[in-house]
Order: C-alpha cells, then sequence, then structure tokens
C-alpha cells in the first residue's frame, strides 16, 4: 500500500452491472475512512438495464430514466467517487496504477490502486463492412445507443428497418420497430433465428415472427451497407439482393471489452474474456477481480469456460467482487447458459447445451421433443408449449432444456434450470414436486412430460 495513504483504494473500471455492484458491496463492507472507492465510466449512465433498450425504442418502456437502477449522484451520496464521462486508456499492473481521459476536456491523469475491478463489459459486433459506419446504421449496446437510435428513427420520414442478426437483440429489435409502425426486414446468417436454440426450435420462432410480418432472411451474409447522394443508409446488401432501409440495427452479437486487459498481459480466454477464478479475481493476481461481460464463465453442464453477455450474471459477479475486495468471502461457481426472450406472445426460453455443444464436449445424447399446454387442457386459455430435451446416454443427465410456447412456457426453463445445477437426471426430474393446478399446468408439467420421454429413450421403457 502507498505510505502517502492511510486507507486502502478500489479503482473499478466500468460503471454498469458488475462494476457498480462491486463498488456498491465494498462499500457496505467497509466505510470511506477504511477503503476509497473510485469508479471511472466513459458514457453518460451508470448502473442501467441494458436488456431493457429494445422494449423503451418499442414503446413497452416509456421513459429512458426507468432503466437506470441507480444514477451517479446517488452513487456518489454512497460515498463512491464515479467519475462519468472518464474512459480508462491504459492499466499499469506492475506500478498498480490506471491512466484516465476525461473526455469532455481531453485532460489524463494517472490514479494509484490497492485494489482493481474490471468491468468494460462487452463491445457490439461491427464487422468492417463497406458503411457499416454510415448515419442510420446502429448498435444498442448501452443507453446512448439506444437514444441515437430513438432520435435516428425520429428525423427519419422513411419506414422501412434492416435488423442485422437474428439473435436475442436482433430478434428483440426487430419487434420494437414493427411496434413502432416500420416495415422490418431480418438478415440472419444461421439457419434459423436464435442460435442459441437448436434450429428445429428456432424454425418455432421464425414462423413466430413472419406472422408479426418481419421479413426472415435466413442462410444470408451481409456483403455491405449502401449509402445514398446524402451519404445516409438505404439499403443493405447480401450477394444475393438488396434490402432497401431507412435505418439499420445491428444484433449481430457481442465481444468481450478486452483491450486495455490484453495490453496490461491479462489472462484472455478463448472467447477473448478475462480467465478469474472462482473468486472473480484475474488468474495469478491477487489484488485484481474481473466481472460482467468481460469475462469468462465456467459451464457448469459441459464443463468449459464460455462468454455470456447477461445482467444476471454481472450483478452477480458484483456481488462476489464487492465481498472479496471488501475484505470478505464469496464465490461464483459457473452457469447453465440459462436465457428466456419473446417475440410478440412467444415466450423462447433455453438452458443447458445445444446439440452442436453436447457434441463438441464430446457427450454422447438421446434427444426428446413433446408438445404440451400451459394449462390443463379444458382450462381457458390453455396454450401450446413445445418442450425439447437432451440427456446423456446411459446415464441420463439432464443436458439441456429448451422451450418455445405461449404465456406461462419461458419461465418454466427455471425448473431445468435448478435440475442441471444440481446435476440432476432426467428420472429424478419426473419425480419433482412440482406445483399443480389446472390454471397453472396439466396435471404433468411440460417439462416432466419431456423428462419422462427422455428417460424412456435413455434406458428403453420401463
Amino acid at each position: 500500500m502507498s505510505m502517502s495513504r492511510t486507507r486502502e483504494r478500489l479503482v473499478v473500471v466500468g460503471g454498469d452491472a458488475a462494476g457498480m455492484a462491486a463498488a456498491s458491496q465494498a462499500r457496505r463492507m467497509k466505510g470511506p475512512d477504511e477503503l476509497e472507492i473510485i469508479a471511472f465510466e466513459r458514457g453518460h449512465f451508470s448502473s442501467y438495464s441494458a436488456c431493457g433498450i429494445p422494449y423503451w425504442v418499442g414503446g413497452d418502456v416509456a421513459d429512458r430514466d426507468q432503466l437506470i437502477a441507480r444514477s451517479p449522484e446517488e452513487h456518489r451520496e454512497r460515498g463512491i467517487d464515479l467519475r462519468m464521462r472518464t474512459e480508462v486508456t491504459a492499466l499499469d499492473v506492475a506500478a498498480g496504477r490506471v491512466r484516465a481521459r476525461d473526455l469532455e476536456s481531453g485532460a489524463e491523469a494517472w490514479t494509484s490502486y490497492d485494489k482493481l475491478v474490471i468491468a468494460t463489459g462487452a463491445r457490439p459486433i461491427r464487422p468492417p463492412l463497406p458503411g457499416i459506419d454510415a448515419p442510420g446504421v446502429h448498435g444498442v449496446q448501452t443507453l446512448d445507443d439506444g437514444q441515437a437510435l430513438i432520435d435516428t428513427l425520429a428525423r427519419t420520414s422513411g419506414r422501412r428497418a434492416v435488423v442485422v442478426g437474428a439473435g436475442y437483440i436482433g430478434v428483440e429489435m426487430a419487434e420494437a420497430l414493427v411496434n413502432r409502425g416500420y416495415e422490418v426486414t431480418v438478415v440472419n446468417r444461421g439457419k434459423e433465428p436464435m442460435s442459441t436454440l437448436d434450429p428445429d426450435m428456432g424454425r418455432l420462432v421464425h414462423e413466430a415472427m413472419e406472422g408479426l410480418g418481419i421479413t426472415m432472411v435466413n442462410d444470408a451474409e451481409v456483403t455491405k451497407i449502401l449509402t445514398g447522394e446524402d451519404g445516409l443508409v438505404r439499403a443493405v446488401a447480401t450477394e444475393d439482393a438488396e434490402y432497401p432501409a431507412d435505418v439499420v440495427v445491428l444484433g449481430i452479437g457481442v465481444r468481450p471489452e478486452t483491450t486495455l486487459a490484453q495490453a496490461a498481459g491479462l489472462p484472455l480466454g478463448d472467447h477473448d474474456g478475462l480467465l478469474t477464478d472462482q473468486a472473480m479475481r484475474v488468474r495469478g493476481y491477487e489484488n485484481i477481480w474481473a466481472g460482467g461481460d468481460c469475462v469468462e464463465v465456467l459451464d457448469l453442464v459441459s464443463g468449459r469456460e464460455r462468454h455470456i453477455a447477461l445482467g444476471t450474471h454481472a450483478n452477480k459477479h458484483g456481488q462476489v467482487i464487492g465481498a472479496n475486495a471488501g475484505g470478505g468471502y464469496a464465490t461464483f461457481p459457473g452457469v447453465v447458459g440459462t436465457a428466456v426472450s419473446k417475440v410478440c406472445d412467444l415466450e423462447i426460453a433455453r438452458t443447458g447445451l445445444r446439440e452442436k455443444d453436447a457434441r463438441r464436449a464430446g457427450l454422447q445424447y438421446e434427444k426428446v421433443t413433446i408438445e404440451s399446454t400451459s394449462r390443463s387442457g379444458y382450462y381457458p386459455g390453455a396454450a401450446p408449449m413445445t418442450v425439447k430435451m437432451l440427456a446423456e446416454r446411459r446415464t441420463g443427465r439432464l443436458l439441456s432444456v429448451q422451450i418455445v410456447g405461449r404465456e406461462g412456457a419461458g419461465k418454466r426453463v427455471d425448473i431445468a434450470a435448478v435440475a442441471l445445477t444440481a446435476g440432476m437426471t432426467v428420472e429424478q426430474l419426473t419425480a419433482l414436486d412440482l406445483g399443480y393446478a389446472p390454471p397453472f399446468s396439466p396435471v404433468w408439467d411440460p417439462v416432466q412430460v419431456a423428462a419422462r420421454k427422455a428417460v424412456g429413450a435413455v434406458f428403453g421403457r420401463r
């Protein structure tokens, strides 16, 4: 510790979910007289829900500020020196300091630390295509991005939108733009939308999107963005066609933002995310932690590291980091890859391994798909639901569940997420004592119907 300071200094790089959860938890552990906390955020906003941006753009959430959990002023009132519009430009791990630039004034300065938290998030993938930086082409990673898109929509007279990519963000943004009265085309290089699902389940999402009036173009790679004489975007081109566009939204996915960490020589994984131990310490460094979208996490089903950008994980990472940086102890054991989304009233959920993930991990599996309903068939509002399940061959260990259906379908995936975390077999899953009444479920919950069929596939009829 520096001799000039009598208290420890914790420096946090990144002021969103993981970074500010870490700062807040560390502050709960130690008061300002024991621990000084300085946080740097290059954007205009702190502690906000990026997951809510499509719903703000689409009008389900009326006001941007509803997405902000805690403002910079609220953090400062809690004894966290949060410096907005300040970008960290270098990490000097050997000297224990970071270099930061004030984006308004351009002034740069070094700040020393005793403990460091890296929470730099992820950046949207922007392929180096001709025209990709033209006005009217938008990513939607931050609140600043969301505001820029809404501003473009407000001043654009045309009503044609092209969304590039059909993952969670792409699908959600397509629906948001339909809600705003746009004619929407989604250009997707995969066989079906939602590549986090197996293609047979993605097909159900495809049909729902077309039901909303969205034009789905699958198996198509964007080659360039075409602009008019005014420099504004006018179309998206693939090898085979051009799709007119007054606005383009990129939903191709994200990569860990680890440029600083890489330059500082910190350990990165196969997906370019920082590698940490279970306490979220960067491997090999006693006083540096990392969390959120910039790290790789352990997949408890496959036993491999993977990169998943989700606010739930980021907040948990922050809690763990803050406890450890504040002198306590906590761990983050890993994930099973649970996610849920929707298109109109179609709910989409998944947890565990896709077929190709299981094959890549060297696992042999049986797969089953069943059709059921969200409630007892005779009860009003019973809606169809498709459940797909993978189980390990011979052992019957549950490997994954994917669910596509109407109201009441999506959150059923949580049953499977708990079972996966516990390492349960499909046979054990059939015996779970789940809540039943006709308004909530058939006598056999759809997840258990799939589990019964999986038991038959693994062990033969009993």
